[in-house]
């Protein structure tokens, strides 16, 4: 039980470390950055992303460290149950958040009240705060979890060789894929973000289609076709998933046809160090990047429609893409 309570409690710790990058003073530094324009706001916002991973992934392998040193692998599966525990809090948790920004959307498209989005405005803010809380869950489980995995693989393999496969990293074979695998997570991110620009440059050409043949759309007297929007980002979304799909399912099993079992170790390994990183840094990044906007729209900084409101608006519109691909990655971890 000792495992799953030191879990329990670096899961907590996490998302509190994550959660200190959604509140007020990180924020207020990336809100001032956007004084000088898009190119500083997301500097600083990159930079909140990266500096943060650092105490989260520390807890992780020291809860790692401590729950080998009391059972070993077991102690590991034991300690991601800790985590894993706490899943639907973490879930419903989460869930918050694209509940109330899409309740923000739904009441600027109809028209409601200022107040009504003001208060929407501050829900989702809320919402993007707590989303933090169940991604430093999310992420440290599917690290654990990996890890438990991928014993379970080591030890499955040797049963079926009948005899101690060598692991070491001054084997070369498994010195190398570490690199390799290291890179697929970056690989992977690439092909999803590049997914998010092909779909939105087909929805913009829609839009601009839709403004140009539809009369009375700016004037509200013209009816939009929603469902073809609706169409090409749920056709973009299946298509360009493909691609992604495919590496993740088979450069295992190829690494493991061609070089062996220490090949496909030394990628799972490699994967698992450097996605955890990459899907702290993005949540974190897309995070402070909305959270700056909504804090420059509450009238700091010059307020909605200034030059400084601009640039945080490109700047949450990049990070858009980072906070959903780490979902992706949490689930290329798993």
């Amino acid at each position: 039980m000792l495992p799953f309570r030191i879990d329990c409690r670096t899961g907590s710790r996490i998302a509190n470390w994550l959660l200190h990058i959604r509140k007020l003073r990180p924020v207020k530094e990336l809100s001032k950055s956007c004084e000088t324009g898009v190119a500083t706001n997301i500097i600083y916002g990159l930079a909140l992303g990266y500096k943060p991973t650092v105490l989260p992934y520390l807890a992780i392998a020291f809860s790692i460290f401590l729950s080998w040193g009391l059972a070993g692998m077991y102690g590991v599966a034991i300690a991601s149950l800790g985590m894993l525990g706490t899943l639907v809090i973490a879930l419903m948790i989460d869930a918050y958040g694209p509940v109330a920004d899409n309740a923000g959307g739904i009441a600027e498209m109809v028209g409601l009240d200022k107040e009504v989005r003001r208060r929407t405005d501050i829900l989702d803010s809320a919402g993007n705060t707590t989303a933090a809380i169940g991604k430093g869950f999310a992420i440290g489980a599917a690290i654990l979890t990996s890890l438990a995995l991928f014993a379970a693989f080591i030890t499955a393999a040797e049963a079926l060789a009948g005899e101690p496969i060598d692991m070491s990293l001054l084997n070369p074979l498994v010195y190398t894929s570490l690199f390799f695998g290291a890179v697929l997570p970056f690989l992977f991110t690439a092909m999803t973000m590049k997914s998010v620009g092909k779909a939105a440059f087909d929805m913009i050409e829609e839009v601009r289609r839709q403004f140009k043949e539809i009369p009375g759309i700016m004037e509200g007297t013209g009816q939009p076709d929603y469902a073809q929007c609706v169409e090409i980002s749920t056709k973009a979304a299946l298509r360009e998933m493909i691609a992604p799909g495919v590496l993740i399912m088979g450069t295992p099993l190829l690494a493991g046809y061609m070089f062996g079992v220490q090949a496909v170790a030394g990628i799972l390994a490699g994967s698992l160090v450097a996605g955890g990183v990459l899907a702290i840094a993005s949540s974190n990044s897309g995070g402070a990047w909305d959270n700056a906007k909504k804090y420059i729209e509450a009238g700091n900084h010059g307020g909605k429609g200034s030059e400084e409101h601009k640039a945080a608006v490109v700047g949450d519109t990049v990070g858009a893409p980072f906070e959903g691909h780490f979902r992706a990655i949490s689930k290329y971890l798993d």
